[in-house]
């Protein structure tokens, strides 16, 4: 009979301190989350050097970077391959390729050496029934404490939307600065969403607008935040 039983893939969860880690990077050692603690950073993995999504993918990320450092977060990259394969792959780059206008790109943020996949098999990166020697597209979200905050997973041939990372970045931030949620589809300047009344009192006085907020029913209210203010409170840490 054929074994069908895959190994099990362990990951941390949304809420949990991010599992520490020492690793060899392109820019020096690194102590995970150590060396970030007071920062967002965006952990992610791609499945190997010298491949064309996540050469597209490393010239967008780090075409953004400066954008996604003035929200206060860092970028640190992985994948199992070795340090001189991602050198001389972060020089190719530079070097050589050119992608939707992007070119001359130098990739600055650190990208892990995981040859012996601990960080990959701490994270969960490596799914067997997808692959069992290369990282899918996973993306960690982990804040200025070290708790993982946001995880995105995509398989091998889908390439990441980076738009998406940097909205869901800010809506984060936004969600922590002014203790409220964000509806489907939410850039800054849109309404935000308010939790659900507590009690009946409550519920009654937001139905009787009795409250600085819109609601269309007594748990569904919004309110809005400006733009600017949004921005002001979020990229500034």
């Amino acid at each position: 009979m054929e074994n069908t039983e895959r190994t099990h893939v362990s990951m941390p969860r949304i809420g949990d301190k991010a599992p520490e880690f020492k690793a060899v990077t392109t820019q020096g050692d690194l102590n995970f989350p150590a060396d970030y603690e007071g920062s967002w950073v965006i952990l992610f993995s791609h499945p190997a050097d010298f491949t064309p999504v996540c050469t597209s993918e490393f010239i967008t990320f780090a075409s953004m970077e400066d954008k996604f450092s003035e929200a206060g977060c860092k970028l640190v990259g992985l994948s199992v391959d070795g340090l001189y394969s991602h050198i001389a792959w972060l020089r190719t780059i530079n070097e050589k390729i050119e992608y939707k206008g992007m070119k001359n790109v130098e990739v600055k943020f650190p990208l892990i050496e995981d040859i012996t996949m601990e960080v990959a098999t701490k994270y969960g990166m490596i799914q067997p029934g997808e692959a069992t020697t290369k990282a899918v597209r996973a993306v960690f979200f982990i804040d200025p404490k070290g708790i993982v905050r946001t995880i995105i997973y995509y398989p091998l041939s889908l390439g990441r939307n980076f738009d998406e990372l940097y909205r869901a970045l800010i809506a984060l931030k936004t969600a922590d600065e002014f203790n409220i949620a964000t509806p489907a589809d939410w850039r800054p300047g849109d309404d935000v969403i308010i939790s659900p009344a507590g009690s009946c009192g409550t519920a009654k006085n937001r139905m009787e607008g009795k409250e600085d907020m819109q609601c269309q029913d007594w748990f569904f209210c919004t309110k809005k935040i400006d733009k600017d203010t949004v921005l002001k409170k979020v990229l500034k840490k």
